[in-house]
């Protein structure tokens, strides 16, 4: 049977270069971002770069009822998905109350809802064939609070929390679960969530080094932490107290 990848968030950053570097693994694609045109471009020149099949499925994931209407596409079409990667998602700086309510919603929506939809739809067809692969892109951002940015480490709070709890119930089945917690990544991420000031721990790391990380882990799963200071750091917060994580962040994420 022949077999595709789902890659969200799949024009531009990580989704992007899980794409890119899925193609030149042989990998059959079916590709989702909002941007129809950059997408299409990029199935092309993917099939036609490393002889493969690359589907272009433009949709906004943020809107109500999407990740439902996409994955019902993808069953009429035929489609059989075995490695689903969640790596849409989005934040937004400032003062809780100053960010509109709508930006909250559609950051839930996608962040959580849209990911646990694709998940919950897609590992039906994984469980018939006793075998998959699901990589959901956290953060870093999961481990602690992060006043000015609080509703996006929440949204990877729960993604980390999800991932990790499903990847126990999924080990006898076959399916794997890997959950990727990158630091600040080289994307587009900080100017599309308008961040204005971060004062950043280390230098940005590639979107490449980031997705060769999750990569060297298909064939076990688990929790991946990209760079050895996030390894640490992660490690080190478990013996702080919460209030002094909290105010520290604070101090990063401060506009």
């Amino acid at each position: 049977m022949k077999t595709y990848a789902l890659v969200t968030g799949a024009s531009s950053g990580i989704g992007e270069c899980f794409a890119r570097a899925l193609a030149a693994r042989g990998k059959n694609l079916l590709l989702v971002a909002r941007s129809a045109e950059k997408l299409e471009a990029l199935a092309r020149d993917l099939a036609v770069r490393h002889s493969i099949e690359a589907e272009a499925l433009p949709a906004d994931l943020a809107e109500p009822g999407a990740a439902s209407h996409l994955a019902m596409s993808i069953f009429s079409r035929g489609f059989a998905v075995d490695l689903l990667v969640n790596s849409a998602g989005f934040g937004a700086q400032g003062k809780f109350w100053e960010i509109p309510l709508e930006r909250h919603a559609q950051m839930l929506r996608l962040n959580v809802q849209a990911l646990v939809e694709l998940c919950h739809l897609l590992l039906v067809g994984m469980l018939e064939r006793k075998g998959g692969t699901i990589i959901n892109v956290s953060s870093t951002a999961s481990f602690q609070p992060l006043p000015y940015t609080s509703s996006y480490a929440a949204t990877k709070s729960f993604v980390t929390s999800f991932s990790l709890g499903l990847a126990e119930e999924l080990r006898p089945c076959g399916v794997k679960v890997i959950t990727l917690c990158p630091g600040p990544t080289r994307t587009r991420f900080f100017e599309a969530g308008q961040y204005r000031t971060i004062r950043m721990r280390g230098k940005l790391q590639a979107p490449e080094e980031v997705v060769e990380a999750a990569l060297k882990r298909l064939d076990r799963g688990g929790l991946v932490l990209c760079r050895w200071l996030d390894k640490a750091l992660v490690f080190m917060e478990r013996f702080l107290p919460r209030a002094i994580v909290t105010r520290g962040a604070a101090e990063l994420f401060k506009p």
